[in-house]
């Protein structure tokens, strides 16, 4: 049998995202590149002087973003490199206590990256990884594309997050705060362009082919998101999704106060969802019906 370059593209990619080793290949990222670390890490700290090691310890980054590291205190380590750590424990230890010392950071647990997938993959959810992955990685992660995916992904990323814009991308596909992915382009074409490396916090959207040709009637998403509106139902369609159909979230939004607005006969019914902790994984989304419309209500801070 003979396949067209289409086929033998199409299915390279697709079997390279489903067993590529993603531990070692997250892992030596983490630790080559310009990982910055997050609350939840735990670090490896080794510190040499005189020949002697004068400390070896494991610390677990505070919520609110420090270690406590012997001799000289708090340290904040959130946002930095384990280079930047290292050099910010170095300098103080080599002015006030010790000579010559050698400060060494390896990161052991990753808590700090997570990234939230639903739609047609194999096991939605959030997903802790150990690097920051590409779209095509975390869909690896969550078990690859159902056989009745939709040529798109929605991918949310909260516009008021420092690094939001201008994030790392493997091509001209710059990261934006709400952006549709062109999976045939990826998937058929090879167009790596379009798989983005994505950031910590991000919400991918994938459809299912079939929501994609249904437009039976409309969803209406009001409030705090960025592009306000009425949308086309899709079969199977959640109040997350929506949203980031929607946009996603405004800077000022609420939206673990999130309500959906559905007519029961006569009667109007409202559905109260935290979608942060959707997001987190903490709770199950809920799927929307035409007609009902999202509300994100303005915080109160």
């Amino acid at each position: 049998m003979v396949w067209s370059r289409p086929i033998h593209i199409k299915i390279f990619f697709i079997l390279a995202a489903l067993i590529l080793p993603l531990s070692i290949h997250e892992h030596a990222i983490a630790q080559s590149t310009g990982y910055r670390i997050g609350p939840g890490d735990v670090l490896s700290l080794k510190i040499f002087a005189g020949g002697d090691e004068q400390h070896d310890a494991q610390l677990t980054v505070s919520s609110q973003g420090t270690i406590n590291v012997p001799f000289i205190g708090p340290v904040k380590a959130q946002g930095l490199t384990v280079s930047q750590l290292e050099k910010s424990i170095t300098e103080p230890l080599a002015a006030d206590y010790l000579v010559d010392p050698e400060v060494t950071i390896a990161v052991n647990e990753y808590h700090s990256l997570q990234y939230y997938i639903s739609g047609a993959v194999g096991a939605p959810g959030l997903y802790e990884m150990k690097a920051q992955p590409t779209l095509m990685e975390l869909i690896a992660k969550a078990g690859g594309l159902t056989a009745n995916r939709g040529n798109v992904a929605y991918i949310l990323r909260p516009s008021d997050r420092p690094g939001a814009a201008g994030a790392k991308s493997t091509g001209s596909a710059a990261a934006k705060p709400h952006q549709k992915i062109d999976l045939k382009k990826l998937l058929d074409q090879g167009d790596m362009s379009q798989n983005i490396v994505l950031q910590s916090g991000d919400v991918v959207y994938v459809p299912l082919s079939t929501a994609l040709n249904m437009a039976e009637s409309k969803i209406y998403v009001e409030g705090e998101v960025q592009s306000p509106g009425a949308y086309n139902y899709q079969e199977g369609m959640t109040a997350l999704s929506a949203c980031i159909m929607a946009g996603g979230f405004s800077k000022f939004a609420a939206p673990n106060r999130a309500r959906i607005i559905r007519q029961d006969g006569d009667k109007q019914k409202v559905i109260k969802i935290d979608l942060e902790d959707v997001k987190m994984g903490k709770i199950q989304d809920i799927q929307i019906l035409p007609g009902d419309r999202i509300h994100i209500p303005e915080t109160w801070l």
